[in-house]
């Protein structure tokens, strides 16, 4: 009884890779393969209760980890109402208050998944609508109306004459 329950964790690691890779919405290039088994291997063997053998890769220092964007950088920007979060894959008008939440700011955020310097925070219709808004209300009008008064005040009066 005890050979039908005993587990051959290689060969059940393995199918599950094998499962894991044969799932169309997993990507996975041919260098990742051999350090995912490794993990799933572990993990099985821990999670069965026998020790592991101990593995040569954990003497390396861990490399940076790699992010996979849940959307295309290409559909992220695809509507001009909202942007598609890259971490989540949902819809925002602007991305600042989420990044903050996950404890990025945008200059890390665009160098996890190597977007562009130039890559917006704020949807281009939320962004108009602000403009709008802003005008409307005067925001930005002070400084301007202020160099002109200066400027008319600064300039020469005209000298009348008194009658007498």
């Amino acid at each position: 009884m005890s050979d039908e329950i005993s587990l051959n964790t290689v060969e059940l690691a393995a199918e599950l890779t094998i499962a894991w890779l044969g799932n169309q919405n997993n990507r996975c290039t041919a260098e990742e393969v051999p350090t995912f088994l490794r993990t799933m291997h572990a993990t099985i063997t821990e999670l069965s209760g026998t020790p592991a053998a101990p593995a040569a890769a954990s003497d390396e220092a861990p490399a940076e980890q790699e992010f996979a964007p849940a959307v295309t950088v290409r559909k992220s920007l695809a509507s001009k109402d909202h942007i598609i979060s890259l971490i989540d894959g949902k819809p925002y008008r602007t991305l600042r208050r989420h990044l903050s939440t996950h404890g990025l700011t945008p200059e890390e955020y665009r160098r996890r998944y190597n977007l562009k310097d130039d890559y917006p925070m704020v949807a281009p219709n939320y962004s108009e609508q602000r403009r709008a808004m802003a005008k409307k209300i005067g925001l930005g009008s002070k400084g301007r109306g202020a160099r002109a008064g200066a400027a008319a005040a600064d300039a020469p009066k005209p000298v009348t004459k008194r009658a007498k």
